[in-house]
């Protein structure tokens, strides 16, 4: 293979990445875990949370960060099947089992 057919491949690489990344932008996916709700864009960046008040008196703490830490795991796989699911549809990338 020539030099310039790998650069032609590693561009047309990168012009796919980007348009999925255009594509999971605009997912979300919102779970709830022992109270705790919580939102996650296609970026996996957490967008919104809402704690029940009960969870927020002191003697509630460790469950309180417990159930943030498993709906954050939640959405967290939840986004990563998506993710899977978009990159088929796309048709994959070249060289990348999915």
């Amino acid at each position: 293979m020539s030099v310039f057919s790998k650069l032609k491949q590693f561009k047309d690489l990168r012009e796919q990445g980007k348009k999925l990344q255009g594509v999971l932008s605009q997912e979300s996916t919102t779970v709830t875990s022992g109270g705790v709700s919580l939102t996650m864009d296609g970026n996996l960046g957490i967008t919104d949370i809402a704690i029940e008040d009960a969870l927020l008196a002191p003697d509630k703490k460790e469950k309180l960060q417990n159930a943030i830490k498993d709906a954050h795991g939640d959405a967290l796989k939840k986004m990563q099947r998506t993710m899977a699911n978009k990159m088929q549809e796309m048709g994959g990338f070249p060289g990348m089992p999915i």
